[in-house]
């Protein structure tokens, strides 16, 4: 009986496919999600409130949609989970030529909503999509497809394939102009192309053209040299979301002013998306703040943790590009909260409003569950230690 790479429940031939599922997930991430869920919810609650009111919708309007799009996310998450690498691979590479087509024609048919950025897609009954928020994980799946295969006897030059689907999409991410975007799928391919075997001086020189392409980008972008200037001022003004933003977090301290006290959500007019971790701040201090860092946290490690005895290629390339863009978007969405990183209109997954985001956001933490179940083979580890003896 072949044994798991994780854990130590044998995997039986003609074992029922959902006991089968429920024996070889992750269940500890899977709850981490369903926590960072129900906190958004919670959240939602106090941040969306203003909004509603400003626009003459019902209070709890932006709560509810949140909802319904969060069930559908997690039951798309779930579906997905059940896959096998070989059906993430085909619907990743599916799903990237589709987002990859609607970006191209977004100069056309997409519109800015007046944010100086034209990143969405207006879609009848008041919706609209942002093709970039489902381009990510499709993104990082196409890749590790030509990275696993430029490891095979006679297989294609798949590292410089993956390289020019980057400079593509960055380029186009970059021309919307939504940067933050940019940075994160080109993090993401720089960390799969070193799990794929990359000279560290060739990624070096992927960061050096991308700060090149930063400062060009300063010269030739007042979207962008705004935001930058207003990240090296001396001092925040106090009437920016990032001044309001700094000042919630600050009043928050360790235990918050109390549920429904907090006075960011009625100035922020992104208090529900962006910046709605200044919402949990202000009104519930560094302990929740804290615990939604642990929920994102564990996610990434435990899923790193699973990927390192992978023998897959594709899976552990993956499962490592996926959970690390996972982590980094978190940490990129506080890290403007507090003023470490410059502006960059990245959503926490989960956390914040938004279809596209908690949607893709499924899409995504549905495939690193699939890439991170518990699969029969042997460990990587023991199959190198065979063959060095």
């Amino acid at each position: 009986m072949t044994e798991m790479v994780f854990g130590t429940t044998p995997v039986r031939a003609g074992d029922p496919i959902l006991p089968r599922w429920w024996r070889t997930l992750d269940r500890w991430s899977l709850a981490c999600v369903l926590g960072l869920f129900a906190v958004g919810l919670l959240l939602g609650l106090a941040a969306s409130v203003p909004l509603a009111e400003k626009n003459g919708l019902p209070q709890f309007y932006y709560v509810t949609r949140q909802a319904v799009f969060g069930a559908m996310a997690l039951a798309i998450m779930l579906v997905i989970s059940t896959f096998s690498p070989r059906q993430v691979r085909r619907i990743g590479v599916l799903g990237f030529l589709v987002a990859l087509l609607v970006l191209f024609a977004l100069p056309v048919i997409g519109t800015d909503f007046g944010k100086g950025a034209v990143r969405w897609l207006r879609l009848p009954g008041g919706m609209s999509v942002q093709p970039s928020e489902f381009l990510k994980p499709c993104f990082v799946a196409i890749c590790a497809w030509f990275m696993a295969a430029s490891q095979e006897v006679g297989g294609p030059p798949g590292k410089s394939l993956s390289f020019g689907l980057a400079v593509v999409v960055v380029l186009l991410l970059a021309m919307q102009p939504d940067f933050g975007q940019a940075s994160l799928v080109l993090f993401s391919w720089c960390v799969m192309y070193f799990i794929a075997g990359a000279p560290l001086y060739l990624l070096g020189g992927v960061m050096g053209l991308a700060c090149v392409g930063g400062v060009f980008a300063y010269g030739a972008s007042e979207h962008f040299a705004r935001r930058i200037n207003g990240f090296l001022a001396a001092e925040v003004d106090p009437r920016t979301q990032l001044g309001y933003a700094t000042n919630a977090i600050q009043e928050g301290g360790f235990f918050g002013v109390g549920v429904g006290e907090g006075t960011v959500k009625w100035s922020l007019p992104d208090a529900h998306t962006d910046f709605i971790i200044a919402v949990a701040a202000e009104e519930y201090g560094l302990i929740l703040v804290l615990i939604i860092i642990a929920l994102y946290t564990t996610i990434v490690i435990r899923s790193l943790l699973r990927l390192q005895d992978e023998r897959d290629p594709f899976a552990r390339i993956a499962g490592t590009g996926l959970a690390c863009a996972f982590g980094v978007q978190a940490l990129i969405n506080m890290g403007v909260a507090v003023r470490l990183l410059p502006a960059k209109g990245m959503t926490l997954p989960f956390v914040s409003y938004g279809g596209s985001s908690v949607i893709a956001s499924g899409i995504a933490m549905g495939m690193l569950l699939a890439l991170t179940r518990a699969r029969p083979q042997g460990r990587l580890g023991d199959l190198l230690g065979r063959g060095r003896g």
